[in-house]
């Protein structure tokens, strides 16, 4: 009995030091990826991203579907994007990008009461600054368990980049329909011309698409696109000017 129990110690010992040990390799497994993100994030602030998570996924599916691999995308200085074009960006996804630090609270608050009532979803409450981080670092898989790196993420890009460098990015890499990324890639494909003279109109329309650009087309849009790209197109001079424009 005495050496069974002896036995049964040791196994247990062993047991603990080896979850110790995975806890060990875990805890600097999360060190390492946290220094390298912080080291891209330093890196991206000035120079152009070549390429995201987002693209490759993309890449693959069209592999595995037998599609012809298709990846467009010409990165644009915002210094020669059409102010129109961001403005009608902030105004469709996030009308208070300029004095928000990351989040808009009051958006969150009314997606979690939407989603308590029932039979409502609850809709996204993503800032262009969460979206960005999300874009440059993750797969397009929804996780809950990714929203505290993203969040941290955030907050770093918020501190460490300024708004300017932010959108610059988000309008580089945001996905804009089927192997189509980023304004320039947008406006030569869908309207034969430079992202730096596209119209109010145009730009209305690109960005009322971003919420799903595999399902509408901005040269081709729906009664739904058409109506809602009025809708910015009607609001975007109440965003006012460009802090980097003045």
């Amino acid at each position: 009995m005495i050496k069974l129990a002896t036995m049964t110690k040791k196994s247990g010992n062993r047991f603990k030091n080896l979850l110790k040990k995975i806890w060990k390799f875990f805890l600097q497994l999360i060190i390492l990826g946290s220094q390298l993100i912080f080291l891209f994030i330093i890196f991206y602030r000035v120079v152009p991203i070549p390429v995201t998570p987002l693209h490759i996924v993309r890449l693959a599916e069209q592999v595995v579907d037998g599609r012809p691999m298709r990846l467009s995308k010409d990165w644009k200085s915002i210094d020669y994007v059409s102010d129109k074009f961001c403005l009608a960006v902030i105004t469709s996804e996030d009308v208070k990008f300029i004095q928000h630090y990351g989040f808009d609270f009051e958006q969150i608050k009314n997606s979690i009461e939407r989603g308590f009532k029932k039979g409502k979803q609850m809709r996204g409450a993503s800032t262009i600054s969460q979206q960005t981080a999300k874009n440059l670092f993750f797969t397009p898989k929804r996780s809950w368990i990714r929203k505290v790196p993203e969040v941290a993420i955030t907050m770093c890009l918020e501190l460490l980049w300024t708004k300017k460098r932010i959108l610059e990015v988000y309008i580089n890499i945001i996905e804009m329909g089927e192997g189509i990324y980023g304004v320039e890639a947008a406006s030569q494909n869908y309207f034969h011309k430079s992202s730096s003279i596209l119209s109010a109109h145009e730009s209305a329309l690109i960005a009322s698409c971003l919420p799903n650009p595999r399902k509408w087309t901005p040269d081709k849009p729906t009664r739904f696109i058409s109506r809602k790209s009025s809708i910015v197109q009607h609001y975007m001079p109440y965003i006012g000017n460009l802090p980097w424009r003045e």
